[in-house]
């Protein structure tokens, strides 16, 4: 069965195609979509409805600190009193006006054994391997995947993930990764606001997938995952009824309770790495079209949140949009339009 999609909105956005493919919505679980947009060396914040009504002036700005550094995914606090940015061989804390409130230091992301390191401000170095971090949905934590040891052999090298104090950058907790060796990352808060989850793509060698917590003693991690070094993560259930994950090439989607135990599962189809929670009774995700034989089943499907079945294959009012979806959470999604640099909403 055909499920109509229905035009909301849309709104012309250089830079918007990272709306959908990339990562930037936080504070999902208040009802409020902020969109960031690194333009140049800054990052904007935008409010998605404001942008929407035709508002293109970002909320505010956060220059980023070092120009030219293009990898690492970066957060804001709740209240915009900073952002965290996530760096080459730094996690920094930066307030609208430029200035510095914390900085806290690592080892470099760039995995060339033995490099040298001039102690230039821009901690800009050659490789292309990078990490990520996440403010807390309450702003008292900053979480990040970051490098703990790298030195002259490649036995030295180590990634972590740390949690660190909002405030002043103290680090409370870290959990050494032994079997990271990242390409990227990026976090996922857990509408429990307890939760935090961590995706590490390792290009060709797999994906890592951990969920923590901080009760302000004991980091406790869940790695129920990774095993098979195949899922990654991409959206949890607004009423905490699990998270999904898809199979590293496409082969299944899957429902997960959060110590990993499968609850539901779909293999009908080969599935994009797109997918997520439309609202807590349905999920849209999209076919890997490249991959799979049957034109039927290409396109954007429509799933029940509890057993993954497909209800039905949604139909645009103007022939197929991009495949990738971004959905909100509150029955809406987005996609990207890229002949005309513009991002449309949609409703079933």
């Amino acid at each position: 069965m055909d499920v109509d999609a229905h035009l909301l909105d849309s709104v012309a956005l250089p830079g918007g195609r990272e709306l959908v493919h990339g990562r930037p919505f936080e504070l999902r679980g208040t009802g409020l979509h902020r969109a960031l947009l690194l333009h140049g060396a800054d990052l904007e914040v935008h409010e998605l409805e404001a942008l929407f009504a035709g508002d293109r002036a970002p909320d505010v700005v956060f220059p980023l600190p070092w120009p030219g550094w293009g990898g690492g995914t970066h957060s804001v606090h709740p209240d915009l009193a900073f952002a965290a940015f996530s760096g080459q061989r730094s996690v920094r804390a930066v307030r609208a006006d430029g200035t510095t409130r914390w900085v806290y230091e690592h080892a470099c992301w760039d995995q060339a054994v033995g490099h040298p390191h001039t102690g230039d401000e821009r901690q800009i170095c050659g490789g292309i391997e990078s990490g990520s971090c996440q403010v807390s949905d309450d702003g008292r934590f900053v979480w990040a995947h970051v490098v703990l040891e790298a030195g002259d052999d490649p036995d030295d090298y180590l990634e972590g993930w740390v949690v660190l104090d909002a405030e002043d950058g103290r680090e409370l907790a870290r959990l050494p990764l032994p079997d990271s060796v990242a390409s990227g990352s990026w976090h996922l808060t857990h509408p429990d606001g307890v939760h935090m989850g961590l995706c590490v793509g390792m290009g060709q060698d797999g994906v890592l997938v951990y969920w923590g917590r901080w009760d302000g003693r004991q980091l406790t991690v869940h790695d129920g995952l990774n095993e098979g070094l195949d899922r990654i993560l991409f959206d949890v259930h607004p009423d905490h009824a699990g998270f999904l994950t898809v199979e590293h090439y496409g082969n299944d989607l899957q429902l997960h309770a959060l110590d990993g135990t499968v609850l539901a599962e779909n293999e009908d189809v080969r599935w994009d790495h797109c997918c997520g929670f439309l609202d807590g009774d349905t999920v849209i995700a999209t076919t890997r079209i490249e991959y799979d034989s049957d034109p039927e089943a290409h396109g954007t499907w429509l799933l029940d949140a509890r057993t993954l079945e497909r209800r039905g294959r949604v139909r645009y009012p103007s022939g197929p949009a991009d495949g990738s979806v971004r959905p909100l959470g509150d029955g809406t999604w987005l996609t990207y339009d890229a002949t005309a640099d513009t991002v449309h909403r949609w409703t079933a």
